[in-house]
């Protein structure tokens, strides 16, 4: 019967003694180099001083979850044909596109093989796609879609909300509007291009959050006059006071996004002052949406944004033209 080491024998975390590293994951074939074989990581598991991030690599048990520390896992054993993609490879390129349950259960990684073989593993969404040199970069360790194929391939393949904000997170970090569209052409035929084609005319980089995005969409959904993001309302010299989140001015009709993070009951008073002054002040009619009325089952934003931009518009003074 093999015996324990000293540094894991009657412990309940792994200190600095330890053969192998306490701060990031590594390889089964690493750990064997440093002397713990797979009989001792077994039994290393069974104790809970390490789990497993992905079969082949493991952590301390002390280190926290994160989707950062399981992309650095994927790192050691990705093979060269696998190539990162759509929600994680956004990610990596520093655009929001996680899925919303990601805040309650880590998501999958997305890799998918260039090859005609998937990388089976658990914590992996894996398939086979055909991509060309140019729609793949190195990014850190990986491989990776380029921000262009992958506004493509999220623009097609996500439920049309939240396509719309990915499309929307890469104009936003720079990626050409003109060349997104010039790129549609090459996906004929592929699933969800009509999607695309859809949504890439209307991406729009002031969109400062996914929320945002499906909101401007609900506003297309509800056949009103093509929305302007971020709009700046100025105070009586002349200055810019508040922003609005989506609107049109020539209506003064306004839609603002009230997301729990940024809205909570602490900054209720600061909203509604906010609301009152530009609808007192400035003449606006301003409506306010949750996350319920965005992603809910119902999605009746478009029809609230249709009314409140009649009522808006049926509340403008009539010009009459005594000139004629």
């Amino acid at each position: 019967m093999q015996v324990m080491p000293p540094w894991c024998r009657d412990v309940v975390a792994l200190g600095s003694d330890a053969p192998i590293p306490c701060d990031r994951p590594f390889s089964a074939a690493e750990a064997s180099r440093l002397g713990v074989d797979e009989s001792l990581r077994r039994r290393l598991v069974e104790r809970g001083l390490l789990r497993p991030v992905l079969r082949g690599v493991f952590v301390v048990a002390g280190v926290p979850d994160s989707l950062r520390l399981r992309v650095a896992a994927l790192e050691l054993i990705v093979p060269e044909h696998v190539v990162v993609v759509d929600r994680t490879a956004a990610w990596l390129h520093g655009v929001d596109a996680l899925p919303r349950s990601a805040i309650h259960r880590m998501p999958s990684l997305d890799v998918f093989s260039t090859r005609g073989s998937r990388m089976r593993r658990p914590g992996l969404a894996s398939g086979i796609r055909d991509l060309t040199m140019h729609d793949t970069q190195n990014l850190g360790g990986l491989t990776v879609t380029t921000p262009l194929r992958t506004a493509c391939d999220l623009g097609r393949l996500l439920w049309r909300f939240d396509a719309l904000s990915a499309i929307d997170g890469f104009l936003r970090l720079g990626l050409d509007h003109g060349l997104l569209l010039s790129e549609m052409g090459r996906f004929a035929g592929h699933r969800g291009v009509r999607q695309l084609r859809t949504l890439a005319p209307i991406g729009d980089p002031g969109a400062e959050s996914p929320p945002e995005s499906a909101l401007r969409l609900h506003w297309y959904d509800a056949d009103l006059p093509p929305p302007e993001t971020q709009i700046w309302v100025d105070d009586d010299d002349g200055l810019p006071k508040f922003r609005i989140d989506v609107g049109d001015r020539s209506a003064r009709y306004g839609a603002e996004y009230f997301g729990e993070e940024f809205h909570d009951e602490e900054k209720q008073d600061d909203d509604e002052a906010r609301l009152t002054w530009l609808e007192e002040r400035r003449d606006w009619h301003m409506d306010v949406f949750t996350k319920d009325d965005v992603y809910g089952r119902e999605l009746e934003a478009s029809g609230r944004l249709r009314r409140g931009h009649l009522a808006a518009v049926a509340s403008r003074p009539v010009v009459i033209d005594l000139s004629r």
